[in-house]
């Protein structure tokens, strides 16, 4: 018997900000298993800033987002029927099945989870790719002393969000940059950063010199821009930048800054780095990480759209700094 799923394919490349008309939400029928694999009911969806860079034409670390495909995105959900000895119907697990309600995948590509202790949606979050993204930044590019000073973009972000608390774990001073006076306050109160920015204060650059008078020891970059430069202009001798994204240039925006000599002045290691490339350090980062949700160590905050026609406005919103925490899309009722 054939399965159908809603999907979401890419129907057009943006021009500038991404449109609702660029996506098209359709039905289609599944194949029939092969043997090896399995027929997952997505519970969660994804959506990340990396997506918006897939989904031009343009050379990167990534092939471009395919049109008229099914847009790719993380997923967490359960086995509904299974050819494969490696997972059995029931079981919960965490794959690349994009915009989908259903998906038919190898099991070797899927990652068993329990829910027992962490929640299904931690593992497209915190005790996923966000937060070894985090965890890998962190402590193998900024590499903090306790006692130094850390600042972190995008601060109220999935990544942002895990990158502070990581670093206030290793006694490092943590100060973040978000967007608004709700984001600043959640990190400072909820998620323990010894203070927030406001990016959009008239009085920025004022403030964020105010507040790094010691300088800045490392920097987490997530958006690139005015921030990056703000950080550049205040950084210590053999400081460490994390480059981990670029979302204020992700529309064709400027990613110019003016204080690139700081880069040479202060002997400074500046590193982009993307996670996937490194997948013999995921178990220790996913295992660190799940016992800090477990325990309620690691705090988190989720911005949850509902069903799978919401996925296009939400992903809009989330280039636009409209959600708190990680952006996820629920597929089921």
């Amino acid at each position: 018997m054939s399965t159908m799923t809603q999907r979401i394919v890419l129907a057009s490349r943006p021009q500038g900000q991404v449109q609702p008309g660029n996506f098209r939400l359709e039905s289609a029928e599944l194949p029939a298993l092969k043997e090896g694999e399995v027929l997952v009911r997505n519970h969660f969806l994804s959506l990340d800033p990396y997506m918006r860079g897939r989904m031009d034409d343009t050379k990167s670390y990534a092939a471009p987002q395919a049109l008229d495909e099914v847009m790719i995105g993380g997923t967490v959900g359960e086995v509904l029927e299974s050819r494969s000895d490696a997972l059995k119907t029931g079981d919960k697990v965490v794959g690349m099945l994009g915009w989908q309600t259903h998906g038919v995948c190898a099991a070797a590509a899927l990652r068993k989870v329990s829910d027992a202790h962490v929640p299904l949606s931690a593992y497209l979050g915190a005790v996923g790719m966000p937060g070894v993204t985090a965890w890998f930044g962190l402590n193998k590019i900024i590499a903090p002393k306790a006692g130094e000073t850390v600042v972190v973009s995008a601060a109220a972000g999935a990544v942002g969000a895990v990158v502070g608390q990581l670093a206030k774990a290793a006694g490092a001073r943590v100060i973040g940059v978000a967007g608004g006076a709700v984001k600043c306050g959640i990190v400072k109160d909820e998620f323990g950063f010894d203070a927030c920015l406001d990016y959009r204060s008239a009085d920025f650059r004022a403030e964020f010199k105010a507040a790094t008078a010691q300088g800045i020891d490392g920097y987490f970059d997530n958006v690139g821009g005015m921030v990056l430069d703000a950080c550049l202009a205040r950084m210590n001798a053999f400081g460490r930048i994390a480059v981990c994204g670029l979302i204020s240039g992700y529309n064709g925006e400027s990613l110019a800054v003016q204080n690139f000599r700081s880069i040479l002045v202060n002997r400074l290691t500046v590193r982009g780095f993307i996670v996937s490339e490194h997948p013999e350090l995921w178990p220790q980062a996913l295992g660190e990480l799940g016992g800090m949700v477990a325990s309620g160590a690691l705090k988190r905050r989720e911005s949850i759209a509902q069903g799978l026609a919401a996925a296009p406005q939400a992903f809009i919103g989330l280039l636009k700094g409209e959600n708190i925490g990680k952006q996820l899309v629920r597929l089921v009722d």
